[in-house]
């Protein structure tokens, strides 16, 4: 038997040793071994990334459907829709390009090429990046999460708990959220910080109306009183604003300032603080006409004219 190439004694494959094994010579099997397998091996690689790559798109889809937040309690929206849509061709495009980076990492591997190198370059850069970026990779990380959830969007009344930051959405990306505040200020919130947020327009908002009257007023009256005038103003000036008639919930607090009645509306998204402004008007100014916590206004015309009360005139 002739004695092995040094590239031949190193091959171990199945072909080759059952060509060994029916006695062809090691140089031969080693050349079988090269030049039929290596092909197919480099064919078979290549169609697994095909068919990877074509399921890519269900298992984005299957990832990004599992992280949101789906209640049976809010209808989904279409900007919920159009976001799991863009997130899930992202998250498409990111796997097909791994996959496709370690096919052809192991075709170059089958060509006897060393990528030593390369993954040696690849750690140390990835492990730079990943150490000076920390921050940068836990905002984009919850920025997916906030924009696969829907926790709000662009438009949106929200409070940002951790910096006490309440504003409208003016826009949201994977790194950050912009908020204008109500004096106008604008505020840009890593989305890393955020980790407890309000949204007041996710669905149908509640106007509460406090109103406080002085001590000694007849609540039941004034609470008759306040319902009416709330009912009246949602029917006549808020139109579509106010969803249902405003009721009365009774006495809400009690100090030495006056008596605390509170009334409740259900209003579309974010329409709360007009609901509340307008009813609030509507209810104090009925209180007043109506004398049961103010005086009302002195009726038009000329004082009375003053008489003496010690005698007659002179």
């Amino acid at each position: 038997m002739s004695t092995p190439t040094p590239a031949a004694a190193s091959d171990r494959g199945v072909l080759y040793q059952f060509l060994v094994g029916r006695g062809v010579s090691p140089g031969a099997a080693h050349d079988v071994q090269v030049f039929a397998v290596g092909p197919l091996r480099i064919a078979l690689v290549l169609v697994i990334a095909v068919v990877a790559t074509r399921l890519t798109n269900r298992l984005s889809k299957r990832l990004i459907g599992s992280l949101r937040l789906v209640s049976p309690l809010v209808r989904a929206t279409d900007r919920g829709e159009e976001r799991a849509r863009t997130l899930t061709g992202v998250l498409t495009s990111l796997l097909k390009a791994v996959i496709w980076v370690v096919a052809v990492l192991t075709v170059l591997a089958d060509f006897q090429i060393d990528l030593a190198p390369f993954v040696a370059t690849a750690t140390v850069v990835g492990a730079a990046v990943g150490f000076g970026a920390q921050t940068l990779v836990k905002d984009f990380l919850s920025g997916v999460l906030i924009l696969a959830e829907d926790q709000y969007g662009v438009g949106d009344s929200i409070t940002i708990v951790a910096s006490a930051t309440t504003g409208t959405v003016e826009s949201v990306n994977l790194r950050t959220t912009r908020v204008r505040a109500l004096d106008g200020t604008v505020f840009y919130v890593p989305n890393g910080d955020i980790r407890t947020v309000g949204n007041t327009t996710e669905s149908d908002s509640v106007a509460i109306v406090d109103v406080v009257v002085p001590p000694g007023t007849d609540l039941v009256a004034a609470g008759r009183a306040a319902e009416d005038a709330a009912r009246q103003a949602a029917a006549s000036e808020l139109g579509d604003l106010v969803r249902s008639p405003p009721d009365y919930l009774g006495v809400q607090a009690e100090d030495a300032a006056g008596v605390t009645l509170r009334l409740r509306a259900a209003t579309s998204p974010g329409g709360h603080f007009a609901a509340s402004r307008a009813l609030r008007q509507a209810v104090l100014e009925r209180l007043r006409t109506d004398g049961l916590a103010w005086a009302p206004d002195p009726p038009p015309g000329p004082p009375p004219a003053s008489t003496a009360a010690d005698g007659p005139n002179s």
